[in-house]
């Protein structure tokens, strides 16, 4: 879904026949002011997506935007203001200030561990592990933290793991069974294969269209061994165990990637609110 999608669905799933509150309780013109105040130290994200937000709302909404994505805030920092009908204000506020909660609460936890990554050569993946239909609010949140993106979904990249290694009847069956298929279908998608031993290792090296060899729930030595075997002939990314106290241990390997599903999946929202001013 596009960001346009995501909010058209968002506001009618909201506001469904009507917010019946506001329109009850707040007189259809009356003008009023608010500014979006942080009230948690983090990163700034999901500031466009609200304007866009209040426009859909209603686009004679007057917006004064004062800070970026990206950026550091701290508590008392004003991201934006708006002012307008005060029914729109209203209808806009909760929303608005969801997105723009997670995904700075993304881009916030995100940051954190990219900063355990200084100094090394190491880059920080995100995972397929987001809130549904949120995908791309989510993977962008992870990019304005100083993350990377792994793919997108199941379409743009191939990515056999263990689960498919088994069904298939083993790594050789299952990489020259993508091979043939690429070629039958006229694809150019990148390969990426899980290894969950150095013997598997070694055998996926045997194999010219690898690109990327992930590590699973490899322990820091075995990772040290794993990367120094497979002495830069593939990408290597390591996956699984890994946390924010372990994660430069990791990095220090030499390991090319670290994806973390913990960015999108396990995050907790950054505090911040809508409030009315004169």
């Amino acid at each position: 879904m596009t960001i346009d999608e995501i909010i058209d669905a968002a506001l009618k799933e909201d506001i469904g026949n009507g917010d019946h509150t506001s329109l009850s309780t707040i007189s259809s013109s009356a003008m009023g002011k608010a500014r979006l105040l942080i009230k948690e130290a983090g990163i700034i994200c999901g500031i466009e997506v609200a304007l866009r937000v209040l426009h859909k709302v209603d686009n004679t909404l007057v917006i004064h935007q004062i800070l970026s994505d990206g950026e550091h805030v701290s508590p008392g920092d004003v991201a934006f203001t708006v002012e307008g009908s005060s029914i729109s204000i209203l209808t806009a506020e909760r929303l608005l200030l969801n997105f723009m909660q997670r995904m700075s609460g993304i881009a916030t936890t995100t940051n954190l561990y990219v900063q355990q990554l200084e100094g090394t050569n190491t880059k920080l993946l995100d995972t397929r592990k987001t809130t549904p239909l949120l995908r791309e609010l989510e993977k962008y949140a992870v990019k304005t933290g100083g993350g990377e993106n792994h793919r997108f979904g199941l379409f743009d990249m191939i990515l056999i793991k263990d689960n498919h290694i088994d069904f298939a009847g083993g790594i050789a069956n299952a990489v020259n069974a993508v091979e043939a298929y690429l070629k039958s279908k006229d694809l150019y998608l990148q390969i990426e294969v899980e290894a969950r031993t150095l013997d598997d290792v070694k055998e996926i090296l045997r194999f010219k269209n690898v690109h990327r060899i992930m590590l699973d729930n490899f322990s820091v030595p075995r990772m040290k061994e794993a990367v120094a075997l497979i002495a830069s002939r593939v990408e290597t990314e390591a996956s699984g165990g890994i946390t924010i106290d372990n994660l430069r241990e990791y990095a220090d390997t030499g390991v090319d990637y670290i994806s973390v599903g913990a960015l999108t999946h396990h995050i907790k929202s950054l505090d911040m609110s809508l409030k009315a001013f004169n």
